[in-house]
């Protein structure tokens, strides 16, 4: 399967058509998926518009995809992998901190705002991750998404927070569905009725949702040294 794809270094549509290496044209339309996918959204992946901007007939592109949904799912794994890696490197570029609770935090800040940041820069491909329907990241029956997919982050940070003291065993079961719906719905929202908002708003209701989460997970609040700590690492989203 297709690792993954350099949204950065691609072509647009109007540009020439790209030539593939012979054997390689599952991966060449993989590609074309991806990019039609960045440029439109899931809705605009279709065996025709990859094979027209790979080059080849649709007949030649349906020897190697069954139909558009098997083609938008490789779209999706592409779009998931770009997603994973967004929250890697937001994670990468924590410096890292002798307070073991104050880390963990940014950690779960750090998550939320590599979320955030790729759903703003890159809307066709956030959409693309949830266009079809499957298991959840991590499931043991998919086989095929590991412990670097954002569900499997989100699981591990608040283990972590866990871990660290700050969110109790009692409060632990299903945290991960508020934090997840708290980033993804603001995500959503940032790119429907709140996208014409002013840059400072909507980092302030960023900076404001993930301090709520924070405080609710703990079940006593943050302290101000706390709360300070999410403001800097979540005002670098937008």
């Amino acid at each position: 399967m297709f690792a993954g794809v350099n949204i950065n270094g691609m072509v647009f549509s109007g540009s020439p058509k790209r030539a593939y290496h012979h054997g390689d044209l599952r991966n060449a339309l993989i590609a074309a998926a991806a990019e039609l996918a960045a440029q439109g959204g899931p809705g605009s992946v279709t065996i025709r518009a990859a094979a027209r901007l790979v080059g080849v007939t649709p007949t030649a592109a349906y020897r190697h995809f069954a139909g558009q949904e098997e083609l938008l799912g490789a779209a999706k794994d592409a779009a998931l992998h770009e997603l994973t890696e967004a929250m890697h490197k937001e994670l990468a570029s924590r410096p890292q901190s002798e307070d073991p609770v104050r880390y963990a935090l940014g950690s779960l800040a750090a998550l939320g705002r590599g979320y955030i940041a790729f759903a703003q820069a890159q809307p066709g491909m956030f959409r693309t991750v949830f266009a079809w329907e499957g298991p959840l990241a991590g499931e043991p029956d998919t086989g095929r998404r590991e412990t670097s997919d954002p569900f499997r982050l989100l699981l591990d940070s608040l283990d972590e927070l866990v871990a660290v003291g700050y969110l109790s065993l009692e409060r632990r079961p299903l945290a991960e569905v508020a934090a997840w719906a708290m980033v993804h719905g603001l995500s959503v929202l940032l790119d429907g009725p709140l996208r014409d908002l002013p840059a400072a708003i909507r980092e302030e209701a960023i900076v404001k949702a993930m301090l709520i989460l924070a405080h609710g997970l703990s079940g006593s609040g943050l302290t101000p040294a706390q709360e300070a700590l999410l403001i800097d690492e979540m005002k670098t989203v937008v």
